[in-house]
C-alpha cells in the first residue's frame, strides 16, 4: 500500500512539474532564442497582417525546371519585403506567395508577379532592338542572383550605386561582354524599355559589378529594384490575393483568445459542478490540453490562422466530451452499487470504444478538410485534427492517471465522485414521428427558399466570392457610416476610381464595427490601388483590407467542397459499417448525417448567410461532431442487445433505454461545446461570428437528431428487416403493446 501511495504521489509531482515546465515554455521559452514560446507561432496572414497571391502558370507546355525556376524567382522577390515570406506549389501549374507584416500591399502585388525580360544588350544587339530586329542578350534576368542600392566611400564624396551579383552562368556571361565591350555601354532592358545604360570601364570576370551615376539614393533603390526582381522564365496569371491589415488581425487574435479563456472558465464550472472531484481533475488535464496544443502548434512549424485559432476554442469543448464520457460511465457504475475503484475502472473501460469510435469520425473529417481545403481551412482542419488526438490523449492517460493517484491517497468516498441516478426510459421511439415531421417542416423550409430567393436575387445562395470569383474591399474609416450615406458618399468615389458603373458595386455594412465592404465583379491590381489612393485621399482610412478571386478558382472551389463532403461522409459511414458490422446502423448514421446538413443548410439558406470555405469547415465539423453522439447511443444500443438478450425486451424498449442512459452525456457535451463557441460568437470578430452562429445551430441540431432520429430510424429499418423480439424467431410477433410496454418501462 506503501508503494501504491508513493507512485500516487510520484504521478501528481510529474505532472505538475510537467505542466509547470510546458506552461512555462508557452509563456517565456526555453533558451536565449525563446524555443517553444506561444509568441514564436507562425501567425497566419489574417492574424499578422498582409499579403498572399496565387498565380497560375500560363503555358501549358512549361517545364519542370521552369516553374521551379520561377518559384525561386518569386521566393526571392518575396525575401526583399519579408524574411518570413513564403513561396510554395499549390498544385502543378500554380504557385502562391504569403508575405507577413508588410504594409504597402498594393505595390507589393504590382511587383510581385510582373512580366517582362530583362536583358543586357551590347551595342551591337541595341541597335537591332531599336530597329525592332531580333538580337541575342549578353545577360538576362535570370543570371542576375542579386541587385542592391549601396553607398560607395571610395572616391572623395560618397557616391549612390546600384551593386549587382551574378550567378555562375550570369557571371561567365558578364565577363565575356564586358571583356569585349570597353568603353562601350551596356544597355540594361526591362519590359521593352531602356532603365541604365552604364559604360564599361574594365573587363569585370569576378561575377560582381557596381552601377554608378545615380543621382540619388531613390533612383539607386529603383534601378536595383528593376533588376532584382527580374525576368520569369513563364507567364503568371493571379487567380487569388488578399490583402489584410495588422490592425485587424491583432484584434481578431486578442478577442478570440479572449473567448477562449471565457469559454475554458465556464467550461471549467460546470465540469466541477457536474461531477465534483473528477470534474475537478478533468479541469487540470484540460488546462494541460491547451498547452499542449500551443506546444504542438510550435512543434509542427504551423501557422495560427484565424478558422484554427476558432478551431483551438471549438477543441476545448470538445475535449470535454471524453470525460464527459467516462465520468458518466462512472457514476453509472456507483448508482449500480459498484465500489469507487472498481468504478473508475470500469468507467474508463466501457467508455474507451466509444471515446475511439467518436474520435476518429471527427479526424476523418478533419483530415478530408486538410487535404482538400485551401488557405485558411487547412488551418482550421490542423488545429481541430491536433485537438482530437490530445483530447483523447488528456482523458485516457492524464485524467486516468491523476484520478487513481488522488483515489489511492485516500479520496475513496464515492460523494466526491457523485452517482448518477437510474435514467427514466421514455418514449423516444414513440415520439419520433413528431420529430420526423419537425425535421421535414425544417429541411422543406430551406429547400423552398432557394427557388424564392433565385427569382428575386438572381441566386438561390448568398456565395461568397470564394465560389464566385470578385474583389472585395473592406474599409474601415473610424466612424460609422449608415448603408445609405454609404452608398451616397462613399460609392462614387470606388466607382469612379475603378472605372466601373456604380451599379456594378454592392455596399454592406460590417456589424459591430465601422468597416464597410465594397464587393464587386474581378478588379486588377492597378483599378484595386486606384480605390486605395482616392479612399485615403478623401477619407480618414483606418484599416483597408482586399480580397480578389477569379471565377476559375472560384468554380474549383465549389467543386471541391462538394467533393470533400461526400469524400468525408463516405469515409465515416465506412467506419461506422466496420466498427458495428450492421449495415442498419450505417444506414440510420447516413440519414441523420444527411438531416443534420440539411438543416443547418436551411440556416444557410433563409439566413443569406454567406456560403464559402468556412460553410464546408462548418458542415463537416457539425458532420463530425453530430456523429460523436450518434455512435455513443449506438455503443450502448449494441451493449444493451448483449444484456438484454433472451430477457423478452422488444428493440423499441432497447432504444429507448440506450437514448434515456446516455441522454445527460449528450446534453453535457453539447451544452460545454456549446459554451466555448457561444462565448466566440459573443467576443469574437465580424468574420468569425457567422461560422460561430452556424456551428452553434449545429451542435443543438446535432443533438437533436441523435436523441430523436438515429435510435428510432435503426429501430426503423431493424424492424423492418424482419425480427422484432431479442431472442425470437418469428416474424413481426416480438412487439409488446404500448399499454404492457408503458407498464414495463414504469
Amino acid at each position: 500500500m506503501k508503494k501504491a501511495k508513493r507512485n500516487s504521489v510520484l504521478t501528481i509531482l510529474i505532472f505538475i512539474v510537467a505542466l509547470a515546465l510546458g506552461a512555462f515554455t508557452t509563456v517565456k521559452g526555453l533558451g536565449k532564442h525563446h524555443i517553444g514560446a506561444a509568441e514564436n507561432i507562425i501567425l497566419g496572414l489574417d492574424l499578422a497582417g498582409g499579403v498572399s497571391i496565387t498565380y497560375e502558370v500560363e503555358e501549358k507546355d512549361a517545364t519542370d525546371q521552369e516553374i521551379a525556376d520561377t518559384r525561386t524567382r518569386l521566393q526571392q522577390r518575396a525575401d526583399v519585403y519579408s524574411t518570413d515570406s513564403n513561396v510554395y506549389m499549390a498544385g502543378s501549374d500554380r504557385i502562391s506567395i504569403e508575405i507577413p507584416g508588410v504594409s504597402d500591399a498594393g505595390k507589393i502585388l504590382e511587383e510581385l508577379g510582373k512580366p517582362g525580360a530583362l536583358e543586357f544588350l551590347d551595342s551591337e544587339n541595341y541597335e537591332k532592338f531599336v530597329a525592332g530586329e531580333e538580337y541575342e542578350a549578353c545577360v538576362t534576368g535570370s543570371d542576375v542572383k542579386n541587385a542592391a542600392a549601396a553607398i560607395d566611400n571610395s572616391g572623395t564624396i560618397k557616391e549612390n550605386v546600384v551593386q549587382l551579383a551574378f550567378n555562375d552562368e550570369g557571371t561567365k556571361k558578364f565577363a565575356d561582354a564586358t571583356s569585349a565591350n570597353v568603353g562601350q555601354p551596356i544597355y540594361i532592358i526591362y519590359d521593352g524599355k531602356v532603365v541604365s545604360a552604364p559604360t564599361v570601364q574594365t573587363a569585370i570576370t569576378g561575377g560582381s559589378a557596381v552601377i554608378n551615376g545615380m543621382a540619388d539614393n531613390e533612383e539607386a533603390e529603383k534601378l536595383a529594384e528593376t533588376i532584382r526582381i527580374g525576368a520569369l522564365p513563364v507567364t503568371l496569371t493571379e487567380l487569388s490575393s488578399n490583402e489584410v491589415g495588422a490592425t485587424l488581425g491583432k484584434d481578431a487574435l486578442s478577442t478570440t483568445l479572449k473567448a477562449g479563456a471565457i469559454g475554458l472558465v465556464i467550461v471549467a464550472i460546470i465540469m466541477i459542478v457536474l461531477y465534483r472531484l473528477p470534474g475537478l481533475i478533468s479541469v487540470f488535464a484540460l488546462i494541460a490540453y491547451v498547452v499542449l496544443t500551443l506546444l504542438c502548434l510550435n512543434g509542427f512549424n504551423a501557422s495560427l490562422t484565424l478558422p484554427g485559432l476558432a478551431g483551438i476554442v471549438l477543441s476545448i469543448g470538445m475535449a470535454v466530451d471524453a470525460n464527459v464520457i467516462i465520468f458518466t460511465r462512472i457514476q453509472e457504475e456507483l448508482g449500480n452499487g459498484a465500489t469507487v475503484k472498481s468504478a473508475i475502472d470500469a468507467g474508463f473501460n466501457k467508455a474507451l470504444s466509444s471515446i475511439l469510435d467518436s474520435n476518429i469520425t471527427t479526424l476523418i473529417a478533419a483530415v478530408v478538410l486538410y487535404i482538400m481545403g485551401i488557405g485558411t481551412i487547412k488551418g482550421f482542419a490542423l488545429t481541430l485534427g491536433i485537438g482530437i488526438v490530445l483530447s483523447m490523449f488528456t482523458a485516457l492517460v492524464i485524467t486516468k492517471s491523476l484520478l487513481k493517484a488522488v483515489y489511492t491517497l485516500g479520496l475513496q468516498d464515492s460523494k466526491y465522485y457523485g452517482k448518477k441516478r437510474e435514467a427514466k426510459v421514455r418514449g423516444y421511439v414513440k415520439f419520433s414521428r413528431f420529430a420526423y415531421i419537425i425535421s421535414f417542416v425544417l429541411i422543406a423550409a430551406g429547400l423552398i427558399a432557394l427557388p424564392v430567393f433565385k427569382g428575386k436575387t438572381g441566386s438561390a445562395l448568398n456565395f461568397s466570392m470564394e465560389f464566385t470569383g470578385g474583389t472585395s474591399m473592406t474599409v474601415d474609416f473610424g466612424e460609422y457610416y449608415d448603408l445609405e450615406r454609404a452608398e451616397e458618399e462613399l460609392l462614387p468615389v470606388v466607382a469612379e476610381a475603378a472605372g466601373v458603373s456604380a451599379s456594378e458595386i454592392t455596399v454592406q455594412n460590417v456589424k459591430g464595427s465601422n468597416q464597410i465592404l465594397f464587393k464587386s465583379s474581378g478588379l486588377n491590381n492597378s483599378q484595386r490601388d486606384a480605390v486605395e489612393e482616392a479612399l485615403n485621399a478623401k477619407f480618414d482610412v483606418k484599416e483597408f483590407e482586399m480580397e480578389n478571386i477569379s471565377a476559375t478558382i472560384g468554380s474549383e472551389m465549389q467543386r471541391n467542397a462538394i467533393i470533400s463532403v461526400i469524400i468525408a461522409t463516405v469515409l465515416m459511414l465506412c467506419y461506422i459499417a466496420f466498427r458495428f458490422s450492421d449495415v442498419k446502423f450505417g444506414a440510420a448514421a447516413v440519414i441523420a448525417l444527411l438531416h443534420d446538413v440539411l438543416v443547418v443548410f436551411m440556416i444557410y439558406s433563409i439566413g443569406r448567410l454567406s456560403v464559402g470555405n468556412t460553410f464546408i469547415a462548418c458542415m463537416l465539423t457539425v458532420v463530425g461532431y453530430s456523429i460523436n453522439a450518434t455512435i455513443i447511443i449506438f455503443d450502448r444500443i449494441r451493449e444493451n442487445i448483449a444484456l438484454m438478450k433472451g430477457k423478452g425486451a422488444a428493440y423499441s424498449n432497447i432504444v429507448d433505454t440506450s437514448i434515456s442512459q446516455t441522454f445527460t452525456r449528450t446534453i453535457y457535451t453539447s451544452l460545454t461545446t456549446f459554451v466555448m463557441v457561444f462565448v466566440l460568437y459573443i467576443l469574437g470578430v465580424t468574420s468569425i461570428k457567422e461560422f460561430a452562429l452556424t456551428l452553434m445551430c449545429g451542435i443543438i441540431c446535432g443533438a437533436y437528431s441523435s436523441v430523436c432520429i438515429t435510435g428510432p430510424l435503426w429501430y426503423l429499418f431493424k424492424t423492418k428487416a424482419g425480427k422484432n423480439e431479442i431472442g425470437s424467431g418469428k416474424k413481426n410477433d416480438g412487439e409488446k403493446s404500448p399499454k404492457k410496454q408503458k407498464a414495463e418501462n414504469a
